[in-house]
């Protein structure tokens, strides 16, 4: 088998799906990516037998044929290859001959047939979706999910769609992310657990523009496909907790910042924060909010004013700085709204400008007040 490819062109398709290719693989032929050629097309394959990505480009190429090819070996060669026109060679053994203008390469490519077939995508139900939409919702969600393995169902985002709306909720059990659309509709009521790792491989190679995004799922997959872009993954299997239990019916209380100096301030006083609790404490009083942190195993003290608008009882609450920071990095909005109630229940973090079709819900829980 024989074909001709551009070594630039290669190499962009590569970066697009190796990231699925884990360091620590159960089986070798994990390192590989399988090429796959026919009339004029190569699509290229890599798993971690949990996420499958695929690729097509268009190729110079008489014959069709399979090889595997180890990934790590090729993307290094590639980069390191001015753009240039590649004759790929394969022979019976799987051996692999690269010709460049003035080189020639070889490697010893693998079986095709060893190589982990697709899984099927029967029964399934199909939306579309902005590839914009997609990625901010990814990009909201995605920072809040949790990594403890023991709890499965928080690993990955819940996504939520009905005749109305489709929701992506994310939470680690001591902060929650909702992120509402009500201009995607869906053909029914239904709900799955999209994990972390193809989530964030997905959120790298949706496009910029506001290409659609085809999305296929059923009980046991997810199927994505863009542009010349295909990419499969296994849902989570288990019980996503009952969030809307813990989302305060009534916050009286409504404390309204600029986000940006907000944010600023957080990050500075969080210096002299304890580095295990990250704690920060947010002290209320009419329309002047002051932050302060203590490391009491270092004398580390750091405290800050500004004005805010606060509508309540004066009152004190402490909150780990770093997600406080992470969930003002999920809005653009200038200014940001923090209901409360008291030191002990969680505040909720609303942009106090959004698009009329969307709506961002924050929860972050409290901290207990050192006394």
């Amino acid at each position: 088998m024989k074909f001709i490819v551009s070594s630039s062109a290669l190499l962009k398709h590569l970066q697009q799906i190796s990231g699925v290719i884990s360091a620590n693989t159960v089986l070798p032929i994990l390192e590989d990516f399988l090429f796959e050629v026919e009339k004029n097309k190569l699509t290229i394959v890599a798993t971690d037998l949990e996420t499958v990505m695929k690729v097509h480009m268009d190729v110079e190429a008489k014959e069709t044929g399979k090889v595997c090819i180890p990934a790590k070996i090729l993307l290094e060669s590639l980069k390191n290859i001015a753009d240039q026109p590649l004759a790929f060679t394969i022979d019976k053994q799987f051996s692999v001959e690269i010709t460049s203008d003035n080189g020639k390469y070889k490697v010893m490519g693998e079986n095709p047939d060893n190589f982990p077939k697709d899984p099927s995508a029967n029964e399934t139900t199909s939306i579309e979706i902005p590839a914009s939409v997609l990625a901010t919702a990814i990009n909201k969600s995605l920072f809040a999910v949790s990594n403890d393995d023991l709890r499965p169902a928080m690993t990955g985002v819940l996504v939520e769609m009905n005749t109305s709306s489709i929701q992506f909720v994310a939470t680690d059990a001591h902060r929650l992310i909702r992120y509402k659309r009500s201009d995607i509709s869906c053909s029914k009521t239904d709900s799955l657990i999209v994990p972390k790792k193809p989530l964030n491989l997905l959120k790298t190679a949706l496009p910029g523009s506001d290409e659609h995004v085809k999305l296929t799922y059923n009980s046991n997959h997810l199927f994505a496909s863009f542009g010349g872009l295909q990419m499969s993954c296994r849902l989570i299997d288990a019980r996503f907790p009952d969030y809307k239990v813990v989302i305060p019916a009534d916050n009286p209380y409504k404390l309204t910042v600029t986000r940006s100096d907000f944010q600023n301030a957080l990050r500075r006083v969080g210096v002299f924060s304890n580095k295990s609790t990250n704690q920060i404490v947010l002290s209320i009083h009419g329309s002047e909010l002051q932050l302060a942190a203590q490391d009491i195993d270092f004398s580390f003290e750091g405290n800050e004013r500004m004005k805010c608008a606060y509508t309540g009882e004066d009152m004190s609450i402490a909150f780990n700085a770093r997600f406080l920071i992470e969930m003002l990095n999920a809005t653009s909005s200038d200014e940001i709204r923090i209901e409360l109630s008291t030191p002990t229940k969680a505040g909720i973090i609303k942009p106090v400008d959004q698009d009329k079709a969307e709506d961002l819900l924050m929860l972050v829980m409290p901290l207990m007040l050192n006394s």
